[in-house]
């Protein structure tokens, strides 16, 4: 290892490298030239004193010194996103960038008019919205605001409870006007086309004790993307779970066995202490939560 500390310009393309599996995937994903990116990989091996990537039939393969660098270079990254964030928020006014994380479903059926009048009272403000069920890490900045369907626990974290958002199963009226709309689980599980996961997921595993043992190959639709099961459950396709306040939007998606199923999710909006003194980030967090306790309230409606 070499007593020079290589830039992070050198981290970027070993990242970009590690994700895309080779060396002109990262120079697209960058915005830069192959032998660019190939010469900031020789530079980092020879900074750390390590190989980092093995040639194979597939591509760049990472070495075990590589898998262990990844969540160090990983953090590096987010904290130089958030450091641009800050700066460009920088000045009079409510401006800069705010990165928001979320679910599939939350950020693409609840958020967008939130956001919206968000920014047309603040149109200084720019938004990310990483949409994932993956837990982004708001310690190690990878997000500024986070919706959350669980409460969060760390102490460093100002997080505020928007209520309780709850799912129940759903089909669309000509799916049951074709297959008929099942009277009890044994119904459901018998003579109907039910749309689920395709791998085991911790949700999945809860909902057991609602609906009783499941397996992978009772569900004719198998899909780990929320939004492609709420596209089945609009298209007919079979019954699914889905939100209830989203479900009433659509007079033609019929909820079934209301009575016999019904999953709350507390759902809360959390952000860094530190970032409680930000305008950007408070005038966000603030329409964010008002935003989904709006829309929790109009689940019974």
């Amino acid at each position: 290892m070499t007593d020079a500390e290589p830039g992070w310009e050198l981290y970027r393309s070993f990242l970009g490298v590690l994700k895309e599996g080779s060396l002109s995937g990262a120079a697209r994903s960058l915005g830069l030239t192959q032998p660019t990116v190939g010469r900031h990989v020789e530079a980092l091996e020879q900074a750390l004193g390590l190989s980092l990537f093995t040639r194979s039939q597939l591509g760049l393969a990472p070495t075990e010194a590589a898998r262990a660098l990844a969540p160090y270079a990983e953090t590096l990254a987010a904290t130089a996103a958030a450091l641009l964030r800050v700066a460009q928020s920088q000045g009079d006014g409510v401006r800069g960038t705010v990165r928001i994380t979320a679910s599939e479903v939350i950020g693409v059926e609840v958020l967008p008019p939130i956001l919206a009048a968000l920014r047309a009272e603040h149109p200084g403000l720019r938004i990310e919205l990483a949409l994932t069920n993956r837990v982004e890490d708001l310690l190690k900045r990878e997000a500024d605001i986070a919706v959350r369907m669980v409460r969060p626990s760390q102490d460093v974290l100002l997080a505020r409870r928007v209520g309780t958002i709850e799912l129940g199963l759903h089909a669309h009226e000509d799916y049951l006007g074709r297959h008929g709309t099942p009277r009890s689980f044994a119904e459901l599980m018998s003579g109907h086309a039910i749309i689920g996961f395709d791998r085991e997921t911790a949700f999945l595993r809860g909902l057991r004790k609602e609906l009783g043992p499941l397996r992978r190959d009772a569900f004719a639709l198998r899909a780990d993307s929320d939004l492609a099961q709420l596209a089945a459950i609009r298209a007919g396709y079979g019954i699914g779970i889905c939100q209830v306040g989203l479900a009433r939007r659509d007079a033609r998606l019929v909820r079934v066995l209301p009575k016999a199923l019904s999953l709350p999710l507390d759902t809360w909006v959390a952000m860094h202490m530190d970032l409680r003194d930000s305008p950007r980030c408070r005038v966000a967090f603030e329409a964010v939560a008002e935003g989904l306790g709006r829309y929790i309230e109009g689940q019974a409606s």
